[in-house]
């Protein structure tokens, strides 16, 4: 079974203020933009909607109005998709075709192309975790993750000084290439402070 990440680039506070907005307006806007791919959802997820699942719209009002949520964690799925929703609207989708689709361990394997470069402040691996904003419900899959400002930066200072030492190893040619896309996507958020990646597996 394969996995694929999900890449966005935005402005971390106002995507994170978006959760328990209350914004009407912000519902609407979703509800007209999305309209086709939360039917989907709808119809993809039927059967866990059947067994008390919010719907898509649901879970996307309960994020944006900070609840409430299921007693029952095998529906927090939904309030994952619906943030991804958020993002989404709110940020610019970013190259992932080194990770669309991978197997296995593959992102463990682009992390220590980044190690063996000396770059430790990101970890591809950190977008298959659960680390959602606003006090959302966990879950295992979309997964989800962030880099900030801070640490999109200190990466590329680490990529830099590699390089200057001459000290930049030969990696797999696969690893090196979504190595290289990482390092693109660092370098978008180099100059927007305040910018940073969400990144979601699913």
């Amino acid at each position: 079974m394969s996995s694929s990440l999900s890449v966005y680039l935005l402005d971390l506070n106002a995507v994170h203020a978006l959760v328990g907005s209350r914004d009407d307006a912000l519902l609407d806007l979703v509800r007209e933009r999305f309209a086709a791919d939360l039917a989907h959802d709808d119809d993809w997820f039927d059967s866990e909607i059947e067994n008390g699942a919010p719907t898509a719209y649901e879970a996307l009002r309960a994020v944006v109005y900070g609840g409430p949520f299921s007693e029952d964690r095998e529906h927090a799925f939904q309030y994952a998709y619906a943030y991804k929703r958020l993002c989404d609207l709110t940020g610019s989708f970013l190259d992932n075709s080194s990770f669309s689709p991978y197997r296995g361990d593959w992102l463990g394997m682009v992390d220590a192309g980044l190690r063996a470069l000396k770059v430790d402040a990101v970890s591809v691996e950190d977008f298959d975790f659960s680390d959602l904003p606003g006090g959302l419900p966990s879950t295992y899959t979309p997964g989800c993750g962030e880099w900030t400002y801070e640490e999109c930066v200190k990466a590329l200072e680490q990529f830099e000084e590699t390089k200057r030492r001459g000290e930049v190893p030969l990696l797999d040619s696969e690893v090196s290439e979504a190595v290289g896309d990482v390092l693109g996507w660092l370098r978008q958020v180099e100059a927007r402070p305040g910018f940073g990646i969400v990144g979601f597996r699913s």
